[in-house]
C-alpha cells in the first residue's frame, strides 16, 4: 500500500485493507485533480460520503466551498428551489429572493447524495448544468453561469431505474464519467474486527467506559454476519453494547441476542398475515398440509390432462404422451364408476400400456364430477386422508362455512374443495 493512500486512511479515519476498498480510494485520488463528473455506486451504510470529501480535499477547488445535498430528504416541491434557488414571489411563501446551491458552491463542489431519488424534471435541469454550467432560478427568465464539481453517490440500480422510467440515462452517463464502486461490509471480512475495536476505543472515549473486547469465538461469528446495514449498523450495535453492556468481555452467545445468525430453515413466523395464511397449531399439521398442497397439485394437473383429451381426442395423442397419461392415472381407475366427464381405460392393440379416452358430457356442473384420485385403503392414505379432512374442517369452521375463503387458506380451488367435501361428506 502507497505512502499516499495511507495517509488518506489516516486523515479521514477509514479502517480497512480489503483490495476492492483500496482501489475505491486510489481511483479518488486518481481523479480529485481533475473535473470529471464522478458517480459513487454502494448499498447504504458502506460508507460513500467519504469519496467526495477525498475528491475534494485533493482537488484544486479545495479551499472553495463544499455542499452537501441530499436529494432523497428534500420534497419533490422544493427541490428545485433548494438547488437553483428562487426569486421573489416565484410561489407561495417565496418572501424574498434566495440563492440555491449551485450559485452558492460556486467554485467548490457539490455531492449529491442519493441522485436517484430526483424528481424528472429537476434532473432536466441539473443536465443543463452539467453541459452548460448554465442555470435559471425558479421564477426567473436570467440565465446564471456557475462553475462546480458535481460527485453524486446512489445505492439504487441504476440501470434499473432507466428501464422503468424514473432516471434519464443522458443525465446517468454524464454523472457516471468515472464510477466507484464502495464494496458492502459482508465482503470485508477481515476489517470487520478492526472496524469493531475502532469503534469500541471512540465510544469507550466518548462515553468514560472501558473498552469491548471479542472472544475468539464471537470474532469468528461476527465477521461470518452479513450486515444488511453494512458499516452504519456495526456502528450502531457496538455503540449500544459499550452503553447496555456490564461485562466487556463479549462473548458469541451475548453478541448473537444483538445480530442473531440468518438461517435459511423453514418456520412459522407469528405476523398478522402468516397467522391469516396458517392456522394450524403444530409442525405434524404442517406438514400434512404442505402433503395436502401437493395433492392438490397432482389433482389439478390430472385435471388439466382430462381437458386437453377432451378438446384434442386420443387419436393425435403420440406414444410418448400416452406413456406419461398413464404415468399420472393408476390402473385402479378401471373400477371407478363411469359416468359422463370421467376417464375410462381401454387396451391399445399397438400399445398394451392401457391409455384414457373421455366421455364427453355436456353438463359441467359441480354435481356430474367424479373424483379422479383413487384413495388406496392403506394405513398412511387413511391417516393422510384423516388429516386431510381436519385441515378442511377448521378452515369451513374458521370462516364460518365460507368456501371461497377456506379454499384460499388451504392453497386450492374452489372445485377442488367442493370435491373433498363431497367425498367426506362435509355438506352443510
Amino acid at each position: 500500500m502507497s505512502i499516499e493512500l495511507q495517509n488518506i486512511k489516516n486523515r479521514f479515519g477509514i479502517i480497512g485493507n480489503f483490495p476492492a476498498l483500496n482501489r475505491a480510494l486510489e481511483k479518488s485520488i486518481q481523479v480529485a485533480p481533475t473535473d470529471i463528473s464522478v458517480l459513487v455506486i454502494g448499498e447504504s451504510g458502506v460508507g460513500k460520503e467519504f469519496i467526495p470529501k477525498i475528491i475534494h480535499a485533493e482537488s484544486r477547488r479545495k479551499h472553495q466551498p463544499y455542499i452537501v445535498v441530499n436529494c432523497g430528504a428534500i420534497p419533490e416541491g422544493t427541490i428545485d428551489s433548494e438547488l437553483f434557488g428562487h426569486e421573489k414571489g416565484a410561489f407561495t411563501g417565496a418572501t424574498a429572493t434566495r440563492k440555491g446551491y449551485f450559485e452558492v458552491a460556486d467554485g467548490g463542489t457539490i455531492f449529491l447524495d442519493e441522485v436517484g431519488e430526483l424528481p424528472l424534471q429537476t434532473q432536466v435541469r441539473l443536465l443543463r448544468v452539467l453541459e452548460s454550467g448554465e442555470f435559471m432560478k425558479v421564477g426567473s427568465s436570467q440565465v446564471q453561469k456557475t462553475n462546480v464539481r458535481i460527485v453524486a453517490a446512489t445505492n439504487v440500480n441504476m440501470m434499473k431505474a432507466i428501464h422503468d422510467g424514473r432516471f434519464r440515462e443522458d443525465l446517468y452517463y454524464r454523472l457516471n464519467t468515472v464510477q466507484i464502486d464502495m464494496p458492502p461490509l459482508r465482503e470485508r471480512k477481515g476489517d470487520i474486527h478492526l472496524l469493531f475495536r475502532k469503534f469500541s476505543i471512540d465510544f469507550a472515549e466518548k462515553y468514560r467506559m472501558p473498552e469491548l473486547e471479542l472472544e475468539p469465538s464471537a470474532v469468528h461469528y461476527i465477521e461470518n454476519y452479513t450486515f444488511p446495514g453494512n458499516i452504519r449498523q456495526l456502528r450502531n450495535l457496538v455503540e449500544q453494547m459499550t452503553v447496555v453492556e456490564r461485562n466487556r468481555n463479549v462473548t458469541v452467545e451475548k453478541l448473537a441476542e444483538y445480530i442473531p445468525m440468518e438461517t435459511h430453515l423453514p418456520m412459522v413466523v407469528n405476523t398478522p398475515n402468516a397467522q391469516k395464511q396458517n392456522d394450524f397449531g403444530n409442525e405434524r399439521e404442517i406438514m400434512y398440509k404442505i402433503l395436502f398442497d401437493m395433492r392438490s397439485d397432482i389433482n389439478d394437473l390430472k385435471s388439466l390432462t382430462s381437458e386437453l383429451i377432451k378438446n384434442r381426442g386420443t387419436s393425435d395423442l403420440s406414444s410418448q404422451e400416452k406413456t406419461l397419461i398413464n404415468r399420472i392415472y393408476t390402473p385402479e381407475t378401471q373400477q371407478q364408476t363411469v359416468t359422463p366427464g370421467s376417464l375410462l381405460y381401454f387396451e391399445d392393440n399397438n400399445n398394451p400400456v392401457q391409455t384414457p379416452t373421455i366421455i364427453s358430457n355436456s353438463d359441467d356442473s359441480y354435481e356430474d364430477i367424479e373424483d379422479i384420485e383413487v384413495e388406496e385403503n392403506k394405513p398412511e392414505s387413511l391417516s393422510l386422508q384423516n388429516n386431510e379432512k381436519d385441515l378442511i374442517i377448521k378452515a369451513l369452521e374458521k370462516h364460518k362455512g365460507r368456501r371461497n375463503k377456506a379454499a384460499d387458506e388451504l392453497g386450492i380451488s374452489q372445485r377442488t374443495l367442493y370435491r373433498k367435501i363431497k367425498q367426506y361428506n362435509l355438506e352443510d
